[in-house]
């Protein structure tokens, strides 16, 4: 994929970039031409590391950014039916408080897009319940889960308005595992609670720790919406003001974004 040297912050004079795009601080990123671009690019990655690990641990992302890359995965499976046979998922987060058959859940939305087409068992899954009787008991319960069956091979994360990751809001401190978080109102925004029908008490997700700890931390941008935080995360000193910023500290992310997100330029 061919650079969008303005997303870089960079200047006249600078030397060019190597494959791919990398910030004027060495945060990578690559651009590509459109959301079904990126998205193909995302699939092919997961399916190589599938490929390498059979049991590959995938935690997944809600919302309309991966699910391109989902469909894909699936139309692979058809083809490609062993492939998929141990592959292992983790739901990243919940929409605390509502019921678990609720259409906004992310529980509804991981079993539609991954878990069914992916032809996932049972067993083979695991997530956070949405409606615990104790939140930081279900918290535990997933710490212990991921302790025991992790660390996470490839993160499939979305860029929050407000730099969120999974649902590790801006804070002056993020817990390292898993947590129950208050969310931030452009949080309680999102499209996928838009139905109006309840409203989240609360956010459940894992930690930036869990984060950190995968292997592949697959961040996955798309939209002229997202072009503000995406620049802020080529820019921002780390910060748990801006938990995407803890990125930087991942030896390998992998940022994907399609050229509406990049703000536009040349890609592939």
């Amino acid at each position: 994929m061919t650079v969008v040297d303005h997303v870089l912050n960079r200047n006249e004079g600078d030397p060019p970039p190597g494959p791919g795009l990398v910030s004027r601080w060495g945060l990578p990123i690559t651009v590509a031409e459109s959301y079904e671009a990126m998205s193909a690019h995302a699939a092919d990655l997961i399916a190589a590391d599938l490929a390498a690990k059979p049991d590959l641990l995938l935690c997944v992302s809600a919302g309309t950014t991966p699910t391109r890359t989902y469909e894909l995965l699936a139309a692979r499976r058809a083809r490609q039916p062993r492939l998929f046979e141990r592959l292992r998922v983790l739901k990243i987060d919940e929409w605390g408080g509502l019921p678990m058959d609720h259409s906004a859940t992310c529980e509804v939305y991981v079993r539609e897009k991954v878990v069914r087409p992916l032809g996932v068992s049972e067993d083979r899954y695991e997530g956070f319940q949405s409606r615990p009787a104790d939140p930081e008991s279900e918290c535990e319960r997933v710490r212990r889960w991921l302790a025991a069956h992790g660390p996470i091979d490839v993160c499939v994360l979305g860029l929050g308005a407000n730099g969120h990751l999974a649902l590790n809001e801006p804070a002056e401190s993020l817990p390292p595992h898993a947590n129950a978080s208050t969310l931030a109102e452009s949080s309680l925004n999102h499209p996928m609670l838009r139905s109006g029908a309840g409203r989240p008490a609360y956010g459940l997700t894992i930690g930036m720790a869990d984060i950190l700890q995968s292997r592949r931390p697959l961040l996955l941008v798309s939209g002229a919406h997202k072009r503000a935080p995406l620049r802020q995360l080529l820019a921002s000193p780390v910060s748990t003001q801006f938990p995407a910023s803890f990125l930087w500290l991942h030896p390998a992310p992998v940022i994907l974004c399609d050229r509406e997100a990049a703000g536009g330029g040349e890609a592939a």
